[in-house]
């Protein structure tokens, strides 16, 4: 009985001791305290103020700097991915078109994308007017081919626009050696500019990204008009060379006298740095005149918390924090449509509450970014520039799943290996060109008679093609091969040194009802023996392979 009466006298005490009853004896033990050292306290806050200025603007600093890293990041990302493309397309004479076909300049960052030749002549442009524009004596086009790197410009006028900028360039020798092609991209400073904004606006802070001679690439929004000109130069920047000095660490407050600190934060892969100056003179003059308000204030917010402490540490702390902490919980689940109702919350913490369902927005319009890019991405590495059709890979991809969701619905699945007969005479007789575009017409007749049968061609190699049949026995699989080797005849191409006198394609057709004891590969490998009967049959066949008695345990049809 004493141990359920000492734990009903420990439960009572918990409730009296909660947030409310301990936010009112705190209040009770400050009142004293606090009118007797109100001088000495309210200075120390203005210490304590000017130290969170610092240390906010410091922080703002970091994002602001780490902000145009990611901006630098996601140009050079563009660049290389340019490049690869300006690679690929020139296997295949379409290198301009190509490039500017497949790729959208919708990053807010860049204004144009362009590609000069070796020797520093735009060819190709996302902008008309830079074609032809000779740019070899241009440090950053020098230093690109030198360095066979990213590279960054410093502030610089256009040829063509006679307008500030900054460019980034890329060498397509970096990822396909022999071409001397760079990739040039211009950043948009109005951007870099507006990404600055939360440095703006706010007493005696200046805030600029500036190169290694001293030019302002980019400022806060309201400052907008000191791009092109030396940071020296403008009110209350910092001196000349300071801002150019190797030897500050990054984002280190380096005071200048009694009143002034400056922030340093290199923008990596650049020569730029992010500098913001603050005048303590001018940010605590805001905070004395606080000061004079908080004493005249003192004596009736102290009178204030001790009535109203057990009301409001309920309504206005208690309950907003967990309806905040609520909806973080949901943000750490990924649940990105969780919002916090402003109605319900104390207007002190409805900024909080809109910061928060920003964060939540802006986050899902990320990942939804991120997931267009990543599929695009995969889109391209999975297609056959030259057919249309998907590549090995994407069909490789293709017959896994396939294979595995027949598996699971024991339905029936088969493969057309098809091969054009005697296309290496072909190309030597005609020229790859007339290669390239046989194979282009047979893609595009291979497609549609896909389409038809609900099926999924692919461009396995070379001159060899796939069609693979979902959900089909092997006697439609062998209608549609004879009707795809129909097809191709009417097509007519000429081939004079084919028996057949024209461009024609052999086909091999395997059945299989896939199961755990045997793989995609066995189905594969059944196809192509299948296939090499119909060549050794005369070419400009179909052949398909028998059953054994091992078909029910393997699942895949052998060669005949």
């Amino acid at each position: 009985m004493s141990r359920i009466g000492f734990h009903r006298q420990r439960a009572r005490l918990k409730g009296i001791y909660g947030i409310k009853a301990r936010l009112v004896l705190l209040t009770m033990i400050l009142v004293v305290p606090l009118m007797l050292e109100r001088v000495r306290s309210l200075e120390g806050e203005r210490a304590k103020e000017i130290a969170s200025a610092s240390s906010e603007l410091q922080s703002l600093a970091q994002h602001s700097a780490a902000a145009q890293r990611e901006i630098i990041s996601s140009v050079e990302a563009v660049l290389k991915s340019s490049a690869y493309i300006h690679a690929s397309a020139a296997e295949i004479g379409r290198s301009c078109a190509t490039m500017r076909a497949s790729l959208r300049v919708d990053l807010p960052s860049i204004r144009m994308l362009m590609a000069a030749d070796k020797d520093g002549v735009v060819r190709c442009s996302t902008s008309s007017s830079f074609l032809g524009t000779v740019i070899r004596d241009r440090p950053y086009f020098q230093k690109a081919k030198e360095t066979n790197d990213f590279v960054v410009s410093d502030f610089m006028v256009g040829q063509r626009s006679n307008k500030g900028t900054i460019l980034a360039a890329y060498p397509v020798s970096a990822i396909s050696p022999g071409d001397e092609t760079v990739i040039i991209a211009g950043l948009n400073l109005d951007w870099m500019s507006g990404v600055m904004s939360n440095l703006g606006g706010r007493p005696g802070v200046t805030a600029a990204l500036v190169d290694r001679h001293g030019i302002v690439l980019a400022s806060t929004p309201d400052k907008v008009e000191w791009v092109g000109k030396r940071f020296s130069e403008t009110p209350n920047g910092v001196a000349e060379g300071d801002y150019s000095s190797s030897e500050l660490p990054p984002l280190e407050i380096n005071q200048r006298g009694s009143s002034r600190a400056v922030l340093y934060a290199p923008i990596s892969g650049t020569t730029a740095r992010l500098v913001v100056s603050i005048d303590e003179s001018e940010v605590s003059a805001q905070i004395n005149g606080a000061i004079r308000n908080a004493y005249l204030q003192l004596a009736l917010v102290c009178l204030i918390a001790l009535i109203g402490a057990l009301f409001a540490a309920e309504r206005l702390i208690v309950r907003p924090i967990n309806m905040l902490t609520d909806v973080a919980g949901k943000f750490g689940h990924g649940n990105w449509s969780a919002r916090v109702e402003h109605k319900r919350l104390p207007a002190e913490f409805v900024p909080l509450a809109r910061a928060f369902n920003a964060m939540a927005a802006r986050l899902a319009e990320r990942e939804r970014g991120l997931v267009a890019i990543n599929n695009r991405l995969t889109v391209m590495a999975s297609i056959d520039v030259l057919s249309g059709l998907a590549n090995r890979r994407g069909f490789q991809s293709r017959l896994d799943f396939e294979w595995m969701k027949a598996e699971q619905t024991e339905t029936a699945l088969v493969l057309l290996m098809i091969d054009v007969d005697h296309f290496k005479p072909f190309n030597d007789t005609y020229g790859h060109p007339e290669g390239d575009a046989c194979i282009s017409q047979i893609g595009a007749t291979l497609a549609m008679i896909a389409n038809d049968a609900n099926g999924f061609a692919a461009r396995y190699g070379g001159e060899e093609f796939c069609l693979l049949l979902p959900h089909t026995e092997i006697d439609r699989g062998l209608e549609v091969g004879n009707r795809l080797r129909a097809a191709i005849e009417e097509l007519a191409i000429p081939h004079r040194t084919s028996p057949f006198q024209h461009v024609t394609i052999s086909i091999g057709v395997a059945g299989a009802y896939p199961s755990s004891s045997g793989s995609p590969r066995d189905l594969l490998e059944a196809a192509d023996a299948a296939l090499y009967t119909a060549k050794h049959r005369g070419r400009n066949a179909v052949a398909e392979h028998g059953l054994p008695p091992s078909f029910e345990q393997t699942g895949v049809a052998l060669a005949s």
